[in-house]
């Protein structure tokens, strides 16, 4: 295992410096544009814009790859990222914000998808499972060690946004210096809407809901922590340890899920995420320490949907097609998070910061009621029957792409599962 592991690890720590950045930067610009004054609206559309840019990249960048090859197009779309990170920082412009997240969600899409495909080639039967459990724990890591440098700079000055550019300059260069064949052409994952809702309704709409209510939360959690209050080291702990709650709370909800009909956990869990929300939102609580921790309780539940939700749509999907499903659920789950910030940014605006969390309950009331009504439906797959549970933080599925899909420990239907030609249904 660890010389399967040893040809990786340059790209990985690679891969560590790009979330880093990304984690960083996507927090730095919120905080820093309600420091400036700018509206709910308008911050919420730093997520929009560059949620829509990922999906796009996720559709168009392998065409690109494909023609000008993996380290031309790596080093191209990291450059383009690190010089949107510096110009962040040089020219204060929130028009000018919300137009550049557009590019950097389409390049780091781009430099995503090439990182995974490049794992998925050094990965062999014995390794491919540890290499996905250790990649999706270093994008933990990436992301929430960008997040926590924000006390230690001015937000005020372009000193942070320097930083940025660094980490992004650093994850390029295991890619660029090294003299390893560069991996197979990028395979594009199509959205079949009809074919994923036959598949699994609930996960369908499921996911969607959930993107809707992370990508809300995502990019409006550092304004809501701000306008409640929040000095900017409690809003990054805030959004760090959202995400280590929902992190610690993978494994008992996925173990659980094995066990029982994964709609009744999904429905549990959204539940809950439910009421902590309309809590926040009744409460309004103004003490950090109450808010602080109701927050992480919405993280533990909220970010453990995701990844049920696409176990229960593999539960009824044939092996040959997991990539196809999680992929095309994926891309899914990025339309939702266009949809989140551009709905709760104008509520926000409009009823205080709080009624972000109303947004993010109706959402997971949805998913709750919606889980509940198909459990009547149709039956659930036995439990010796089922596809195994993978953890999958979803605070990250925003940056993992349809690539990664590939290297989930089920080697023996990749090459099937990518095939372009393979339907699901």
């Amino acid at each position: 295992m660890r010389r399967n592991l040893l040809p990786v690890l340059a790209l990985l720590f690679g891969t560590l410096f790009l979330f880093m950045g990304n984690g960083l930067h996507s927090l730095l610009l919120p905080v820093r544009g309600t420091a400036e004054g700018y509206e709910t609206t308008t911050l919420g559309l730093l997520g929009t814009t560059w949620a829509t840019g990922f999906v796009l990249g996720c559709i168009t960048a392998p065409k690109l790859v494909r023609r000008i090859g993996h380290v031309r197009a790596f080093s191209g779309f990291i450059s383009v990222i690190a010089i949107i990170a510096l110009l962040t920082g040089l020219i204060v412009d929130s028009t000018w914000w919300v137009v550049l997240r557009a590019v950097t969600g389409f390049c780091t899409a781009g430099t995503s998808m090439i990182i995974e495909s490049w794992l998925n080639e050094r990965a062999t039967n014995e390794s491919r499972g540890a290499i996905f459990s250790l990649y999706i724990g270093i994008t933990l890591l990436g992301a929430v060690g960008g997040q926590m440098m924000i006390p230690f700079g001015d937000i005020h000055t372009p000193m942070l946004f320097m930083v940025c550019g660094i980490c992004y300059c650093v994850a390029m260069l295991p890619t660029t210096l090294s003299n390893a064949a560069s991996p197979q052409p990028l395979k594009a994952v199509s959205l079949d809407l009809r074919a994923l809702y036959r598949n699994s309704p609930v996960s369908c709409l499921g996911i969607l809901l959930v993107g809707i209510a992370n990508g809300a939360y995502g990019t409006l959690g550092a304004v809501f922590g701000a306008r409640a209050g929040l000095s900017d080291s409690n809003i990054a702990i805030m959004m760090s340890a959202t995400i280590f709650a929902g992190a610690v709370m993978q494994l008992p909800a996925g173990r659980l899920s094995d066990r029982i009909d994964r709609r009744y956990v999904l429905a549990m869990m959204a539940c809950v995420a439910a009421i902590d929300g309309l809590l926040l939102f009744v409460w309004q609580p103004a003490s950090p320490v109450f808010l602080i921790t109701l927050v992480i309780i919405y993280g533990a539940a909220a970010n453990t949907l995701y990844p049920i939700a696409v176990a229960h749509a593999n539960d009824f999907a044939s092996s040959e097609d997991f990539v196809k499903v999680s992929g095309g659920l994926l891309l899914l789950y990025g339309i939702g998070t266009i949809i989140g910030p551009t709905l709760s940014g104008p509520v926000m605006t409009a009823v205080g910061p709080y009624s972000l969390f109303f947004v993010t309950a109706l959402a997971h009331v949805l998913i709750t009621a919606y889980a509940i009504f198909r459990s009547r439906r149709r039956a659930p797959i036995p439990a010796g029957a089922r596809d195994a549970y993978t953890n999958m933080p979803s605070a990250n599925a925003q940056m993992i792409t349809p690539e990664s899909m590939s290297l989930a420990n089920r080697t023996d239907v990749v090459a099937e599962a990518v095939d372009p030609e393979v339907k699901f249904g």
